[in-house]
Formats: structure tokens, sequence, C-alpha cells
């Protein structure tokens, strides 16, 4: 009995340690992630570079069977500019490109599927109206379309 709450205590200690280990380095990562986009945009980069370097920098420093989510970690990143306002106060004009319009990716899809179904509409209308044309075609029969045939 007593070796059994010995081992809870142990395993209780070790997943309360490990808890706070993760977690700060979560946050470091992801200050520092949003470090590294302010400068490098600051600096005159563009979104891409800039986005790739703390992307990968965030992914990297996070531990685990699982890695960050590209919008997880933009999220990460607009939170500690948001957070840290007065450190990161030039970097706010940059966090739009991090989370482009959601809005317009839709309509662009709605617009790209819109034209698919009209274009398979298309070739729809194109089969039938070849088929009707076969029918009628085989109505007529060379005496039906000899000219002085009476």
């Amino acid at each position: 009995m007593q070796r059994l709450k010995q081992k809870k205590l142990i395993l209780l200690t070790l997943g309360i340690v490990t808890t706070f280990s993760f977690t700060s380095t979560k946050v470091n990562a992801s200050s520092f992630g949003a470090e590294i986009f302010c400068t490098m945009r600051d600096g005159g980069n563009d979104h891409a570079s800039s986005w790739d370097a703390a992307y990968s920098y965030i992914k990297k420093q996070k531990g685990g069977l699982f890695k960050v989510s590209p919008k997880n970690a933009a999220s990460q990143i607009t939170e500690t500019v948001i957070r840290e306002k007065d450190k990161f106060s030039y970097c706010v004009e940059y966090l739009e490109n991090l989370h482009p319009d959601r809005q317009l990716i839709r309509d662009l899809e709605k617009e790209e599927k819109r034209k698919e179904e009209e274009a398979k509409e298309r070739e729809e209308r194109k089969k039938r109206l070849e088929q009707e044309l076969e029918e009628t075609n085989e109505e007529f029969t060379d005496e039906t379309l000899e000219r002085y045939s009476y």
C-alpha cells in the first residue's frame, strides 16, 4: 500500500514538472517566433520568408509527437504581438498577412466550383445535341435526301 502511494506521488510530481516545462517552451517559442517574424518583416523581408523562418522555429521548439499547425503558429505570433504591444508595436501592420481573408478564399472556391459545374453542363448539353443530331440523321434515308427523286 505504501509503495502504491509513493508511485502515485512520483507520477503526479513528474506530470506537474513536465507540464510546466512544456508550457514555458511554448510561450518562449511563440515569443521568439514573433520576434523572428517581426524583425525580418521590419528589416524589409517579404512575408513568405519571414513566415517560413518563424514557423520553422516554432515547430522545432515544440516537443512531443504533434507539431504545431500553421494556423496555430500564426495565432501564437498574433497573441504574442498583441500581448506585448510595447515590444512589437511596429509589427501590428504585418499581422494581416498571417490571417488571409477567409471570405475571399471561400468566394474564390465557390467561383471555381461554379465554373466547373458550368463546364460540365456545357459538355452534357453538347453530348445531348450530338445525340439528337445523330437520331435526326438516322430518320432521313438516302432517298429523302436525293434532290430529284419523285
